[in-house]
C-alpha cells in the first residue's frame, strides 16, 4: 500500500546545496494508465510497477526487470517518457521528502512526495515552509497523467 501526499515546490524555495542530498536518475514510461502499469529505470535498476486507482492511498506492487526486458517494454510505452532526478531530503519525525526535479517536457516542474505508514499520519502531516501547494488530490500531477498529456 502506498500512502503519500504531494506538493508543488517553487524554485526559490528549494533547499540549499540540493546536490549534497542522495539522488537518483529516473526514467519511466507507462504501458497502461487504467490500471497504471509503469516501467522504471532508476540508476542501474529496472522495475515494472502496478498501481491501483486512488489519490492519496493506492495499492502498489513492484517487480524487478532485467535491462533487456526494460528496453523491450520501453519501446511499447504510450505517451512520453518521464525523466527526472529524485532527491531524498530528510524531514522531522523520520520522514523523507522525495523531491522530483523534472527534465524534458516538464523542465522546471518541482514536486515533493512524502510517504506515510497510515492515512492518519498523512492527514496529520504539517508540511515544512518550503513546500508549496498541496496537490495530493489532483490527478494532474500523477506521472501517469503527465505521460499522456
Amino acid at each position: 500500500m502506498e500512502i503519500e501526499r504531494k506538493f508543488l515546490i517553487a524554485k526559490e524555495n528549494l533547499p540549499k546545496n540540493l546536490q549534497d542530498y542522495p539522488h537518483h536518475a529516473i526514467e519511466q514510461g507507462y504501458l497502461s494508465s487504467e490500471p497504471v502499469v509503469r516501467i522504471r529505470r532508476q540508476d542501474g535498476q529496472y522495475w515494472l510497477t502496478y498501481k491501483s486507482k486512488g489519490l492519496m492511498v493506492r495499492e502498489e506492487y513492484n517487480l524487478p526487470l532485467t535491462e533487456a526486458s526494460y528496453l523491450h517494454l520501453r519501446e511499447k510505452a504510450d505517451g512520453i517518457l518521464i525523466v527526472k532526478t529524485r532527491y531524498r531530503i530528510p524531514l522531522p519525525q523520520g520522514l523523507t521528502a522525495e523531491l522530483d526535479v523534472f527534465h524534458g517536457k516538464y523542465e522546471g516542474l518541482l514536486l515533493a512526495e512524502v510517504e506515510f505508514d497510515s492515512e492518519e499520519a498523512a492527514n496529520r502531516f504539517t508540511p515544512p515552509d518550503w513546500f508549496g501547494e498541496d496537490v495530493t488530490f489532483s490527478s494532474l500531477y500523477h506521472n501517469s497523467t503527465m505521460a499522456y498529456s
